[in-house]
Order: C-alpha cells, then sequence, then structure tokens
C-alpha cells in the first residue's frame, strides 16, 4: 500500500497516555508495597537477629504477617504487571488487524471503498490548500469475468494481485490506491495544475502495463483494461466542487465511456457523458422491468429460395416494444442486455414466444434463432433450450440455431460442445455472419455446422465493390465444395438477387423481400398465401430467370478444402 490512512488510528500519544496509565496503577501497587516491606523488614529484621542469636524475644506476630504479606503482594504486583503489559501488546495487534480488515482489501492490500472515499476527500483538502490538485483513476478489468468462469477463482485472485501489483508500480509512489469492487480498482494523487499532459502519458501506461500478458499456472492470460479519469479542479455533474464521491461518480461514468468505445483505452470525465450515462441507466432500468412484461417481442424476416422465390422459413429477431422508446432495435439493447447480465432471460422470453408462433405455421417452414455469445459461454444452454421445445411442443428439426463467427476464437472447446449437443437434440446450426470473424477453414470443417451465413457486409454492396462481390463468391463456392448450404444476408435490389443466383440452391434475406414483421402480420400473411392450409410450396415471387449456368468450384478455394481434407484422408489411410 502506498498512501496510510491517517485519522483511522489511535495516535502514537494516545495509545502510549493509555499505557502509562495502567502502568501507574501497577507499579504503584508495586511501589506502596516495597515501601511496607522495607518498614516492616526494618522491624522484623532485628527482631530476627536478636531471636537468632538468643539475644532478645522474636518479632512480633502482626509484624512478621505483614511482613510476609508484603512479600506476597510484591510477587503478586509483579506477576500482574507483566500479564498487563502482554495483554496491552496483544490488544494493540489486534486493534491493528481490526483496522486493517476493516480499511483495506485483504486481497491486494488496497484500501477498500470506505477508507478509500475518506483518504481523497482528506487529499482533496490538502491539495487545495497548497494550491494542486488530485486526479482520481477508476480502472476497470475488461473480460475478467470470462477469466473466472474458464480458469477458475483462484486464478482470478492471482490475476488480480498481479494486476494490483502493476498498477502500484506503474503509478505514482504517493498515490493512494484502492479497491472498489471486484475487478474495479482506483487510485488518487496530487498532480500539478501546469503538468496536466503527465496525466495522460500515466494513464496511457497503466493501459499499456495491464495488457501485458501474464503467465499464471503455466497459462498465459490477456486482460485488458477500461480507465475513467476526473480531477478535483474541474465542476462535478451537479456544478460544484466534487468531492471523493462526486469524483468517482465522473471517473465511473468516464470509465464506462470508454467501454462503449472499445476497451482498452483511458477517457477523462466530460459533461456529455453524464447524459449518455443516463440515457443508459433508463435502458438497463427498461430492460430490466421489460423482460417479465413481455416487452420484448419476436419479428420475422423471411428466408427465400433465391432460385424458385419459394418461403422456406424465417429468421427471428428481437425487437424492444418500449412504452417510452417505441420499438428499439436489438443493435442497442442487445449490448446494453450483455453487459448487465440479463441476455439469457430475454433470449429466453422471445425464443419462448417465436415456438409457439412458429408451432402454427406450415410444417415445412423453418425457425433460426440467433444466439448471443454469452449464451454459447452457458455451459446448460442446450438444456435450457431441450426444455424450451418440450414446453412448445416444437419439432427440433424445425429450429436452426445461428452463432456468430466471432464466438467460435474464444472458447472452441466449449462451442463444439454446445454445437454436438445441440445437433443430438436435432436442431440444426449455421455459421453467422461468415467472413467477419477469426474462423479458419480448419475450424469451419472441425465443427459440425449444417450452413454457413454471408454476412450483410459483404452482400449489400457487392455490386459497387468488387472486393466485396469478389468475398461474396469466395464463400458461396468454399459452401460448395465443403457441401455446405449457403445463406446470403442483406438482398435489398433485384441486381443483387440476379447476382446470388449464379451459384445455384443458395437461401436469401433481406429488404428485397420484405422488412421483418411481428408474429400477428406474419400470420395473416401466411394464411392469404395459404401456407396453412397443406398446399404445395408456395412462393412469395416469381422465379427470375437464372443468368447462367452456376460456376464450378474455384481452383484456389479447391486447394485451400484440399489442405483441409488431406491430413484427416491421411490419417483415416
Amino acid at each position: 500500500m502506498k498512501a496510510a490512512l491517517s485519522g483511522h488510528e489511535t495516535t502514537g500519544e494516545e495509545a502510549g497516555d493509555n499505557r502509562r496509565q495502567i502502568d501507574v496503577v501497577a507499579l504503584g501497587i508495586v511501589t506502596a508495597a516495597i515501601l511496607l516491606f522495607v518498614a516492616t523488614g526494618s522491624e522484623v529484621a532485628p527482631s530476627v537477629v536478636d531471636s537468632l542469636l538468643e539475644q532478645g524475644p522474636g518479632p512480633d506476630n502482626f509484624i512478621l504477617n505483614a511482613f510476609l504479606l508484603n512479600i506476597a503482594i510484591i510477587i503478586f504486583g509483579w506477576s500482574r504487571y507483566r500479564q498487563l503489559c502482554e495483554e496491552i501488546q496483544l490488544r494493540k495487534v489486534a486493534e491493528k488487524q481490526a483496522r486493517q480488515l476493516a480499511e483495506t482489501d485483504p486481497l491486494t492490500g488496497f484500501f477498500n471503498r470506505r477508507s478509500f472515499n475518506e483518504g481523497v476527500d482528506r487529499l482533496i483538502e490538502s491539495a487545495s490548500a497548497s494550491g494542486k490538485a488530485v486526479a482520481l483513476m477508476m480502472i476497470d478489468l475488461d473480460n475478467f469475468k470470462q477469466v473466472n468462469d474458464f480458469n477458475g477463482h483462484s486464478t482470478g485472485d492471482m490475476l488480480l494481485r498481479e494486476c494490483a501489483r502493476r498498477i502500484s508500480m506503474t503509478l505514482p509512489k504517493d498515490a493512494m490506491l484502492g479497491r472498489i469492487g471486484g475487478d474495479e480498482f482506483a487510485a488518487a494523487f496530487v498532480f500539478d495544475t501546469s503538468r496536466s499532459d503527465a496525466l495522460n502519458q500515466t494513464a496511457s501506461a497503466l493501459v499499456k502495463a495491464i495488457g501485458e500478458s501474464t503467465e499464471i499456472n503455466a497459462i498465459s492470460i490477456e486482460v485488458t483494461a477500461s480507465i475513467g479519469l476526473s480531477r478535483s479542479d474541474v465542476p462535478g455533474i451537479d456544478g460544484k466542487r466534487p468531492d471523493a464521491h462526486a469524483m468517482l461518480e465522473m471517473a465511473d461514468i468516464a470509465m464506462y465511456h470508454a467501454k462503449r468505445q472499445g476497451r482498452n483505452d483511458f477517457f477523462w470525465f466530460e459533461g456529455l457523458m453524464a447524459d449518455e450515462m443516463r440515457f443508459r441507466t433508463e435502458l438497463e432500468n427498461g430492460i430490466r422491468q421489460g423482460i417479465p412484461r413481455g416487452e420484448f417481442v419476436p419479428y420475422y424476416e423471411q428466408q427465400i429460395d433465391v432460385q424458385t422465390g419459394e418461403l422456406t422459413g424465417f429468421e427471428m429477431l428481437a425487437r424492444w416494444d418500449s412504452p417510452q422508446f417505441g420499438i428499439v432495435s436489438p443493435e442497442i439493447f442487445i449490448p446494453v442486455a450483455e453487459d448487465i447480465g440479463a441476455i439469457g432471460d430475454l433470449s429466453e422470453s422471445v425464443i419462448r414466444q417465436a415456438l409457439e408462433d412458429a408451432k402454427a405455421w406450415d410444417s415445412r417452414l423453418t425457425l433460426a434463432v440467433n444466439i448471443s455469445p454469452m449464451q454459447l459461454r452457458d455451459p446448460w444452454f442446450s438444456q435450457k433450450l431441450l426444455r424450451l421445445l418440450v414446453e412448445a411442443n416444437f419439432p427440433p428439426h424445425r429450429l436452426e440455431i445461428e452463432i456468430t463467427e466471432s464466438c467460435l476464437h474464444q472458447n472452441v472447446a466449449q462451442a463444439r460442445s454446445l454445437i454436438t449437443s445441440l445437433k443430438n437434440q436435432g436442431i440444426k446450426i449455421s455459421l453467422d455472419d461468415f467472413g467477419t470473424g477469426y474462423s479458419s477453414l480448419a475450424q469451419l470443417r472441425s465443427l459440425p455446422f449444417d450452413r454457413i451465413k454471408i454476412d450483410r457486409s459483404f452482400v449489400t454492396s457487392m455490386i459497387e465493390n468488387k472486393d466485396n462481390a469478389a468475398i461474396v463468391h469466395a464463400i458461396a463456392m468454399l459452401g460448395k465444395g465443403l457441401e455446405l448450404p449457403v445463406t446470403a444476408e442483406g438482398i435489398e435490389t433485384g441486381e443483387v438477387l440476379e447476382h446470388l443466383m449464379q451459384y445455384g440452391a443458395i437461401k436469401g434475406q433481406g429488404y428485397f423481400y420484405g422488412r421483418p414483421r411481428p408474429a400477428s402480420e406474419v400470420t395473416k400473411w401466411l394464411a392469404e398465401l395459404g401456407s396453412t392450409s397443406g398446399k404445395p410450396p408456395f412462393m412469395v415471387q416469381d422465379p427470375l430467370p437464372v443468368p447462367g449456368k452456376p460456376e464450378t468450384v474455384d481452383s484456389e478455394v479447391m486447394k485451400a478444402v484440399e489442405t483441409v481434407e488431406a491430413p484427416k484422408r491421411a490419417s483415416n489411410a
């Protein structure tokens, strides 16, 4: 710990005074006994000597008894005096330990929130008196919960101690350090207002120091830090001079702003951030209250066979029908729900509604559902999904779970276990947003996917952008080579559709076929098309003429596939 708190512990003078009062009493008793011993001894000793020399009578019995009693009192008093000294020392040690437990974090040795706040208030007063200011940092470890879940709490504790050591080594020696929460640290130190640029250098150095990989139990662990900063010479949210509580609130707002901007960075508090934070708080409260109220509802986007124009199913897209904000897009509320840990309950709610809706559709229509990376890390997700299927009496083979490609590199083993578990229940698995993540061909082939989906960012602009057109072409050919069906997202024009038809049997979805609709509109539309009457497959549009025969698989793509498959064939041989 770099800085000690004054005022929370008994001062040396007070402790000394307490000890001296006890010593005077004990020493007074012993001293009185010694004086009485001398007095009685001067009377007893001559009589005893005369008695031994047979020159006189022995000492008076009363005086002799008093003399012996004095000896006992001296022995008892001295023993008690030593016991009192030992008790005082033990009590002082116990009080020191109790103060330390009350004021500090036992894992890191940093101050806890209460003592840190009190220390910062004193630091602000002393800095203001000397014409200086106080800088306060809120430091939050990114993805720490994931490290804890995957590697255990003991590894998490060692990581916290290592981060605390790096914080202590990077910040000024007189910095006051605190552990505010599970993975949140705070630091405060005095700085010269004429040298404010040095604070940016310190914050940047701290982000770099925490971001360096850490090896714990032969495992390389990487975490980053999001840091928010505030200063005592800048008015607080209420426009007044900030105290410790206000500075912590300002730094906390700036820290969350750093997280929203991509993490692994630092930001100074600005007034607009408070407005953002208030809106964020309203969103969080609205999400928590909206889930049990049923405000999150499924919308459905058509999935079409691009060759025949036949409707094959729908992808379920969550929407928030908020009484305060209206219809809210998932791009806004899903990241917030993930951050506050509500994504699991939210997803289960809309999946349950979607299964009930899709149960009334034609049995040939499928339902595709996208899951969050947070759910992918839930070891019980497949069991929860199976329970929903049983409750809705929905056939598993009609359900298709979409897993975003960027989720795979986080924990391939857990993803493989989840995918296998879902497929064993008869559920189909799609790799969503293919081309935007980090999956390799070997990874794609080793995981038992049933379909790959081309991300809309490539499809939408493929006519104007040759690079995107090349990527779409490569993915379509890769699907042919690996015998994986392909779905193209983001079809918005007939020109894009005509271009995609050259790749043969491929599904498509996008605004060209219509925007996502709520369940009531979908049910009415399906009834109009006759899809619930058991008639042959129905068309949502006339098939467009095929511009040419589907091209063969590119030789370069085939070489890539061959690179993946050759080792398997060799091992089988």
